[in-house]
């Protein structure tokens, strides 16, 4: 047992006053007269017994009362897990979970409202001195500030949902950095449903910090969630069939029935859908639409799915072009097959060029760039060709007739591609088309059993035993690849085995030629992200923007208008947001009072897996003098108060002074020694 006030105890010594009363006040002597003395001294003996009981009884209620009432003024107490002493001042950090899992219901209406009214019982539990952070997933400036009981309880109040979900060791690190800067005598509170996604891996926890994790349970909810969608064409054309597909995922325990989906483009209706998930199921499905005009598309999907409703919408934007820009760089002169190729549909743009000419710093506005017949490749240009590459280009390259392989190689195997080794001279044919690649899958309605292929008079055998990851787009009746296609970073390279020139074999002029170009330009260039996180701290990269020296960018929605932290790398814009955005939906991009883009951003769907963490796995998470607890319906001050502060003993005292109080006052009014009756 140990005293908060144990100063209070010096007052023992005042014990002494009932022990003089006793011995002073009680030594009065009464006369007693009698007929006859021959029992006096026997009578004298009764009395003088029952006259000590009685005083004595009198005197030890008198000492126990005072003795309880000092014992309350010193605070007595068993401790508990907390190292701080109760009645001292201490630093409490509460963290008051925020997020979107907390709208789900429990008794007591929302997760977030529980949260609030448990905070600041947590608040109440401590004294008047204390001094108290809060905390939640937005990580804002002014929750570092310390603040008494009754700012303490505004600031709960002030409390809103936020599109953050951070990770419990992140939750804890930022709780801990106040306990370095204020000492050792804090405690730090966790108020949360415990997602599982907030992470089952053990935090690195300060030695000397209490951690109390208060968990709160929600009602068992159904939730269906988009997580996540993407477009199978990389180019999107005006009017054009499109394909989406999406993602849907049951994070309930039950079957989900008949859910509608709705895709909304520029706010009109594009595509309906119904689907039935088990539980825990996900399902991917394609939507078709089409019909679409040139320009930014502000997309959107929505699923009827309540009561969670914080994931029922998906947003998403991307740009149909009203042209593809498409590069040719060739030898001396312009190569006629590739500008048939590409003359044959008004929706390509074509730039041709030499290799002499390229001008470098306009390669990222195209998707597409085709080397053909050049006899060399300099350093110059293969360097800024991979570099194209590596950030999402797509180059198609035909060697020449007479080209200088060592430049080839130097290049292609730079993006780890196969490159042209020798010539062989051998009439052979293409043999066999690879229609499970992205180029030719669902290109043709029905394959001919004997199809038309490409025959072939010379080719060069292409060298793919330093390159990985190719797919073979045609092959030669030898095995050898006649059409390879190869990744490098975020773009492509594709390497064809002979040149386009019909002394080599009949490409240029065969209809598959221009089927293969076509698809490859469709296919082709650094597709913008259809969507981005809030709260992901990376960086959106977007197509080179050029600013002057007073113009800047900035993200609006509404009447909220952010300065993102604009950066230029590797010919690209990088927008930096930090956690200025709190809202999903489109945003603007503006230069200044003009539209540049179109972003879209959505909620995380980690907070849409509504299973939680048990008991026991909070409890292995945290040392051992930490605690979880989960109060359901009784009140979190006196579980705090046994668990951390130990049992109180103070009111005990007083109550048990009061008795002994009590019993004094009865002895002296009721209680009468026995007399002895003489006759």
């Amino acid at each position: 047992m140990q005293f908060v006030y144990p100063a209070f105890l010096f007052a023992l010594a005042t014990l002494i006053v009932p022990i003089v009363i006793h011995l002073f006040n009680f030594r009065r002597y009464h006369k007693v007269y009698f007929s006859n003395v021959q029992f006096l001294k026997e009578v004298q003996q009764q009395q003088a017994s029952g006259r000590n009981l009685k005083e004595r009884l009198i005197l030890a209620s008198r000492l126990l009362a005072l003795t309880f009432l000092i014992l309350a003024f010193a605070r007595p107490y068993f401790p508990g897990k907390a190292s701080a002493t109760p009645g001292q001042r201490q630093i409490v950090s509460i963290f008051v979970d925020n997020s979107y899992s907390m709208q789900a219901l429990s008794r007591e209406g929302t997760l977030l409202d529980e949260a609030k009214t448990r905070a600041k019982e947590i608040a109440q539990s401590y004294d008047i001195n204390t001094r108290f952070q809060i905390l939640t997933q937005d990580f804002e400036g002014k929750h570092q500030l310390l603040l008494s009981r009754d700012e303490f309880n505004d600031a709960v109040d002030a409390i809103h949902i936020s599109a953050q979900s951070r990770n419990l060791q992140a939750i804890i690190n930022r709780q801990q950095s106040l306990t370095h800067s204020v000492g050792t005598n804090s405690a730090v509170f966790v108020v949360s449903d415990f997602q599982q996604n907030m992470g089952n891996s053990k935090p690195v926890i300060d030695t000397g910090v209490t951690i109390n994790f208060i968990q709160l349970k929600a009602n068992t909810l159904p939730n269906i969630a988009v997580d996540s969608v993407w477009l199978l064409s990389a180019i999107h054309r005006p009017g054009e069939n499109e394909k989406l597909v999406v993602k849907l995922h049951n994070y309930a325990d039950e079957k989900a029935a008949n859910i509608p989906l709705k895709l909304l483009i520029n706010d009109s209706q594009k595509a309906l859908g119904s689907y039935t998930l088990g539980a825990g199921a996900s399902l991917t499905d394609t939507l078709s639409f089409s019909g679409l005009q040139a320009g930014w598309q502000r997309a959107e999907l929505q699923l009827q799915d309540n009561p969670v409703t914080f994931d029922n919408q998906f947003y998403f934007s991307f740009f149909v072009q009203a042209q593809m820009p498409v590069l040719l760089v060739s030898g001396d002169k312009p190569d006629p097959y590739l500008s048939a190729a590409f003359g044959s549909d008004a929706f390509f743009k074509v730039t041709q060029t030499t290799d002499g000419h390229v001008d470098y710093s306009a390669l990222t506005q195209y998707p597409l760039v085709t080397l053909s017949n050049n006899k060399t490749i300099s350093g110059g240009l293969a360097q800024q060709l991979k570099a194209y590459v590596e950030r999402g280009g797509t180059l198609t390259v035909f060697p020449a007739a007479d080209a200088d392989l060592a430049s080839y190689q130097s290049l292609l195997q730079s993006l780890n591609a196969a490159f042209p080794e020798k010539l062989i001279k051998e009439t052979t044919k293409v043999s066999g088309i690879n229609l499970k690649a992205q180029v030719y899958r669902n290109t043709f309605e029905n394959m001919p059993q004997n199809p038309d292929l490409p025959s072939v008079k010379v080719y060069y055998q292409l060298n793919s035993n330093l390159a990985s990851g190719g797919e073979k787009l045609l092959t030669l009746t030898n095995g050898q690849p006649f059409w390879e296609q190869f990744k490098a970073g975020q773009g492509k390279v594709y390497v064809s085995a002979v040149p386009l020139d019909e002394t080599f074999s009949n490409l240029p002029r065969h209809a598959l030629f221009v089927t293969t170009m076509l698809r490859i330009a469709l296919l082709s260039g650094h597709d913008q992200a259809l969507y981005y996180t809030l709260g992901n701290s990376e960086s959106i990269e977007t197509a080179p923007i050029q600013l002057g020296p007073n113009e800047i960018l900035t993200l609006t929605q509404g009447n909220q208008k952010i300065i993102p932290d604009v950066r230029r790398e590797g010919g690209s814009t990088l927008l930096y947001l930090s956690d200025q955005l709190k809202n999903p939906g489109h945003y603007r991009l503006m230069k200044q009072d003009s539209v540049v883009q179109w972003l879209a951003f959505n909620n995380s769907r980690s907070e849409s897996d509504l299973h939680y963490l048990t008991k026991s796995q909070l409890q292995n998470l945290l040392p051992k003098k930490s605690v979880v607890l989960t109060p359901g319906s009784a009140s979190i001050k006196t579980m705090l108060a046994e668990t951390n502060f130990g049992i109180q003993l103070w009111k005990l005292c007083i109550l048990l002074a009061l008795i002994f109080l009590a019993a004094e006052i009865l002895l002296v009014r009721f209680y009468k020694p026995v007399k002895t009756v003489v006759s």
